[in-house]
């Protein structure tokens, strides 16, 4: 119905990738551009019977590290001046209900609930007045990151690559922006660890995207992830995490051991 949120998602059905709206529990098949027209080809299937996927194939994943002063001051980190950017593997994506591989080598892996912004179309240089223009939506993501690493290494790229180790999901709420009330929370086995809100961000998303912007060009699909609240914390083989954000939905996934 007109003025409903469109939760777009992508999905696996006998081995075939198609594009979806969610509609209660169930999808409704369509065909196009998420960003510009999308057909309904009045088929649709009950939820339960299709494989979720990420809701899009970003190019970049562009995470943000202490976006939230009580999440810096939980690891007794000072808040930053700017935004503070690292990438994360392509290769790290998982799906909804995609199993959060554990190796037993790497001590401590935490659990980080975010909020990713998605791009509409290629951006570059854009002021913080445009900047939300070029969003396409907003989906759940988990941060997931092996804590002990990313203190030896001094720098993140292998604490945050792990295969596995980026969930995304489970659709794509097709909005220019979300309200500075929505919440952010995540819990463990059912109980809630991390709730905040949008407006905690100390660097909102106009502002990451024209910080973005201003030294690469963000392209259609690309992934911004832009902090964790504070109460982030350990994961192990047999859990079960889920993160879940107001109008979109909520991102489940296990956790096992590495094999």
């Amino acid at each position: 119905m007109a003025g409903e949120p469109r939760l777009y998602c992508r999905f696996d059905l006998g081995g075939t990738v198609y594009q979806g709206l969610l509609r209660g529990n169930m999808v409704d098949l369509v065909k196009g551009d998420p960003g510009g027209s999308l057909e309904d080809l009045r088929v649709s299937y009950p939820l339960s019977r299709v494989r979720l996927l990420p809701p899009v194939e970003p190019q970049t994943l562009f995470c943000i590290g202490r976006n939230y002063a009580d999440h810096a001051k939980e690891l007794g980190n000072d808040v930053p001046e700017e935004p503070l950017v690292f990438l994360k593997a392509r290769s790290a994506l998982l799906p909804p209900e995609g199993s959060i591989e554990i190796p037993s080598w790497v001590g401590r892996v935490d659990y980080e609930g975010e909020l990713g912004v998605v791009i509409r179309k290629p951006c570059r240089r854009v002021t913080e007045e445009q900047a939300l223009d070029y969003v396409l939506g907003y989906t759940c993501f988990n941060d997931v990151t092996a804590r002990d690493l990313q203190r030896k290494d001094g720098q993140w790229s292998r604490a945050k690559g792990f295969d596995t180790f980026a969930p995304l999901g489970p659709v794509l709420l097709l909005a220019r922006e979300m309200s500075p009330q929505t919440r952010v929370r995540t819990a463990l086995n059912g109980k809630v660890v991390q709730d905040g809100r949008l407006e905690q961000l100390i660097f909102p998303v106009p502002r990451l995207i024209a910080h973005l912007s201003r030294f690469a060009t963000l392209m259609p699909g690309d992934v911004i992830a832009t902090g964790t609240p504070e109460g982030v914390g350990p994961l192990t083989p047999g859990d079960r995490v889920e993160v879940q954000i107001d109008g979109i939905g909520t991102l489940s996934n296990v956790c096992i051991p590495d094999a």
